[in-house]
């Protein structure tokens, strides 16, 4: 059973600090099933690779009377558990990066909360509902997957292909992420648990679900999965995982009223509305996406625009869907006009099918509420994934702040806020995904321009180039 993570960015050897174990010896650990390695088949500065192996003893899991299935005496000494991936390969993971998971390192802090362009290979991990579950699982959280099926017998192709895939993962992700990941879902994928699952088992699904497993489109099935169909178990781990989407949302309800405050004497909300659908119209756009759209303040200004017959609205939170869907008087919207919007539920940080197809994307005032290590997944789900022809993105101008006599200085305008960029640090950014995802951008300040640091809002216009980038 093998798993193998490399890191690509130099010096690549970090991986070795974040991991807590040396590149440059074997480190082996006596587990209740066997013997764990780690190892590293290649350690350079432009490419290093960490190694897990482990040595199931399949023996001691018939004493242990853990990890077989039923069906005679055989089958508990001729089976799949020694070779495959499953929540054996959780257990090492644990065990024998347990530090790295917590997303600490004493030595590296600054790296531990780095996106690292990271490739994480199963030599062979049983996909039970096949290549459609291992996307469903994986892809939405940002990663390129390739999985290579494998035959029953190569010698007896007419016997049909196995459950059985050898699978790599690609992304730009924080190590501790990639790991939690792997935690959770390695068993969903096997659908099995060599071990009694009770109540502690919610816990370690929701400890190492957080921040990605209450959005994710198919949390339902990873819960059902993770937890072996048990009913009771099921249902305490998804209402927490629907307490968990809008933590604390009187609170940030609270703050956004006190950054519109400080906005509205500029009319700076009006100037951005305004902005945003003139771009959109502009683009020729007629199917559009409202990403993070909160309330519906810009759903309502799309509606009155008669060129936008196809209007989706996605927001994180429940709540806000709720108070959009009142606001906009949606139950009471005559059958035409009805038609032409639609409200969702989901993450800006996960691949989403339904999100494919459509003409332009609004994502206003959004993404500085995302942390810094979600942008480049929030970069590929919406330029890679959802790819419309057109995104119109709005966000701070944190040079702008020292205008606000009322804003203490080094203070951002909305505690809710994880960044505020300045006008260079933007354009690197969206330089970024002009080089990735084959796009064009156009900068345009909103609101009045101070000659020093700029308007209090910047607004870039991505368009999709012919050529369509790397991923077209």
């Amino acid at each position: 059973m093998l798993l193998t993570i490399t890191n690509t960015r130099a010096p690549a050897t970090d991986l070795g600090f974040l991991l807590h174990k040396n590149p440059a010896r074997v480190q082996s650990k006596e587990l209740s099933f066997g013997q764990a390695h780690v190892f590293y088949p290649e350690a350079e500065a432009e490419r290093c690779t960490a190694a897990l192996l482990l040595d199931v003893d399949p023996v001691a899991l018939v004493r242990g009377k853990v990890g077989t299935k039923e069906g005679g005496p055989l089958a508990q000494y001729v089976n799949d558990r020694p070779y495959v991936a499953s929540s054996f390969m959780s257990v090492a993971l644990r065990e024998l990066f347990g530090t790295a998971m917590s997303g600490h390192s004493k030595e590296r802090p600054e790296l531990a909360e780095t996106a690292l362009p990271l490739e994480a290979t199963l030599a062979a991990v049983p996909c039970r509902g096949g290549e459609e579950i291992l996307r469903r699982l994986f892809e939405p959280l940002g990663y390129a997957i390739t999985a290579t099926g494998h035959p029953l017998d190569e010698r007896f192709p007419e016997w049909g292909e196995s459950a059985y895939f050898s699978v790599e993962l690609r992304g730009t992700v924080r190590l501790c992420d990639l790991l939690a990941h792997l935690y959770v879902l390695i068993p969903v994928l096997d659908d099995e648990k060599h071990y009694w699952i009770d109540e502690a088992e919610v816990e370690k699904l929701l400890r190492h679900g957080e921040g990605w497993l209450a959005a994710h489109p198919v949390r339902e099935l990873i819960a059902n999965r993770y937890l072996r169909r048990r009913k009771s178990l099921v249902r305490e781990a998804l209402s927490r995982l629907v307490e968990e989407e809008t933590p604390e949302e009187e609170a940030v309800e609270a703050r956004a009223e006190e950054e519109a405050a400080l906005e509205k004497p500029l009319s700076l909300n009006e100037q951005r509305l305004a902005a945003v659908t003139a771009a959109l119209k502009a683009a020729g756009a007629g199917r559009v996406l409202d990403l993070g759209c909160g309330e519906g303040q810009l759903l309502r200004a799309l509606l009155a625009e008669k060129q936008f017959t196809e209007i989706l609205g996605m927001d994180v939170s429940c709540r806000a869907l709720e108070r959009a869907a009142d606001r906009l008087r949606l139950d009471r919207l005559p059958p035409k006009q009805r038609e032409r919007i639609q409200l969702i539920q989901g993450s800006l940080t996960y691949r989403d099918k339904r999100l494919a197809g459509f003409q332009a994307a609004a994502v206003m005032e959004v993404i500085e509420h995302l942390d810094p290590p979600r942008l480049a997944a929030f970069a590929r789900a919406l330029f890679e994934f959802a790819r419309p022809a057109t995104v119109v993105l709005t966000t701070p101008n944190r040079e702008y702040n020292v205008k606000w006599e009322t804003l203490p200085a080094g203070h951002l305008r909305h505690r809710d806020h994880r960044f505020e960029w300045t006008r260079a640090e933007f354009q690197a950014w969206a330089a970024g995904v002009v080089e990735r995802f084959g796009y064009a951008v156009a900068f345009q300040a909103i609101g009045e321009e101070d000659p020093e640091v700029g308007a209090a809002t910047q607004m870039g216009v991505f368009t999709l180039s012919r050529l369509g980038g790397r991923y077209g």
